[in-house]
């Protein structure tokens, strides 16, 4: 594949993303629009945690080891069968898994939330019941969405994701002044299998799976879960985050769980739609790559992606975090999401935010990894940072600074987690993180990204608090031309490759 037809996939795959992560995005504003940061909004968030968490740690645990296999199987025969193979167990394991989580749905919440008052409590799980359904669906989904983007279908399978989201806000909205916050327990199942009944459609369609049943294990297969399970541990430190925010958040006062949230929904919306489309596309090649023993592309994708990353989550983060208050009072200030949830919300974004890179750079350095099978690694750095110095710092500092602890502890631990995964893959992978001309390099990014926040902090002091809709688009537009200017004064070479293809275009069409 071309730098330039990666490039453009990457940019089909972003664009496609960006409207599903929004919709799905927009469910969180509906949610603080219908409850704000009340018992009710703790709630409903923490009903849909397991279903999520599941669909995004195991779903994309088993989806990754499976592409590692799979694309390194050159025999039609064997690559029908293993699908059957993985899609027999995976519903059978799936689907007594889901049964068990409805039956003994209040115990669940009960020890995930434990700090959660009766009332609470029970809200909770009936939800739960309802939503539990949908865990099945999801990390089937997620798996489909592998067998496509193997076979080269990266805008089939995320535009799938933008018709779950869109049925799920739908529900939401629509049935809301019927069922009030089970709406959105039905949402969640129903989204789910329509998302599911779509990619069964679409590997159908383009004959990419069999669709059969294979009760047999074989080597591949157990190849695949001995995979899976270190990159379900090491790959979605973000979930275990999250996960973690809300078991101790339920010990404090009501709507923190909720202020977390859409905290961290926001910091996730940029990171995941540029990280997504980046590691969707890049890791089936990368796969390809290290089974082809191509260690100067192997190279050449781990610096470009990094640098790819580096230039959009930066300067996203510099916005954000200067302007946190106005983007809570634009986006969520609206209906039971009041001034005061703002003020509660709005700080915790701010710590939230300085990982936002961190997070990104991990899960893209890790499928690196997983890639040549060098997983133990990896996990234990993220095991010691997700359940060492996460858990250790929020135990010692949440007593004191409450919710501002766990977003603390939560950042820098995701720092530290990165920094030590580049050092591993200096030295056990043998990956520089930069080219020639490093200190050149470095100083072009050093100008840029303090050009940037000079801007930040002169719109800052020149705008009225009481405008924040006006500051933001004033600020964003302001941005967005310095960091285009300054790409083009700098003489990055991502805006150079841009000017050329320009040039080529207009001297074509002349």
């Amino acid at each position: 594949m071309k730098g330039k037809t990666l490039l453009k996939i990457i940019g089909a795959v972003a664009v496609i993303n960006l409207a599903s992560r929004f919709i799905g995005f927009l469910r969180e504003v509906v949610i603080g629009y219908q409850f704000g940061t009340s018992s009710v909004a703790d709630s409903v968030i923490n009903a849909y945690t397991l279903p999520n968490f599941f669909y995004v740690a195991l779903g994309g645990a088993i989806t990754t080891a499976f592409i590692s296999i799979y694309s390194k199987m050159g025999d039609p025969l064997r690559r029908d069968e293993f699908l059957k193979t993985v899609f027999t167990w995976l519903t059978v394991v799936l689907v007594g898994f889901t049964a068990l989580l409805m039956v003994f749905s209040k115990p669940v919440m009960g020890l995930l939330f434990s700090g959660l008052e009766a009332e609470e409590l029970a809200l909770t799980s009936n939800l739960f019941t309802i939503m539990a359904p949908a865990t099945f669906f999801l990390v089937i989904a997620m798996w489909f969405t592998g067998i496509l983007n193997v076979n080269g279908r990266f805008s089939m399978a995320t535009a799938s994701t933008f018709v779950m989201n869109l049925v799920f806000v739908s529900i939401a909205v629509l049935f809301f002044p019927l069922l009030g916050p089970y709406a959105h327990a039905y949402g969640a199942t129903i989204s789910a299998s329509v998302m599911v009944l779509m990619l069964v459609y679409m590997l159908k369609k383009g004959k990419f799976m069999n669709f059969g049943f294979r009760f047999k294990i074989d080597g591949e297969f157990k190849k695949m879960l001995r995979l899976a399970l270190p990159i379900l541990l090491g790959g979605a430190t973000l979930q275990f985050y999250f996960l973690i925010h809300r078991v101790f958040a339920s010990q404090l006062e009501g709507g923190v769980i909720a202020a977390l949230n859409y905290s961290s929904k926001i910091v996730q919306l940029p990171q995941s739609v540029l990280m997504t489309a980046v590691t969707t596309v890049i890791y089936p090649l990368l796969a390809k790559k290290v089974a082809e023993q191509d260690n100067e592309s192997i190279q050449h994708l781990y610096q470009k992606g990094l640098r790819m990353l580096v230039l959009t989550i930066v300067p996203a983060t510099i916005f954000a975090y200067y302007y946190a208050e106005e983007i809570f009072q634009v986006v969520f200030e609206h209906g039971n999401f009041t001034r005061e949830s703002t003020l509660l919300a709005a700080p915790l974004f701010q710590l939230l935010v300085l990982s936002m890179f961190a997070h990104s750079a991990n899960l893209y350095v890790t499928r690196f990894f997983y890639a040549k099978e060098h997983s133990v690694l990896p996990v234990s750095l993220s095991v010691i940072s997700v359940f060492g110095i996460n858990v250790g710092l929020i135990v010692l500092l949440m007593d004191r600074f409450g919710a501002m602890g766990i977003a603390a502890a939560t950042s820098i631990s995701a720092i530290v987690n990165f920094l030590l995964l580049l050092v591993a893959a200096k030295f056990v992978l043998k990956l520089k993180l930069v080219g020639a001309n490093t200190k050149r390099t470095v100083a072009k990014f050093v100008i840029l990204f303090a050009a940037l926040i000079g801007v930040q902090i002169g719109i800052e002091a020149w705008f009225p608090a009481d405008m924040a809709l006006l500051k933001l688009i004033v600020a964003l537009i302001v941005t967005g031309l310095v960091f285009i200017g300054l790409l083009a004064g700098l003489r990055f070479s991502e805006m150079e490759d841009i000017r050329k293809k320009l040039t080529k275009r207009i001297v074509k069409r002349g």
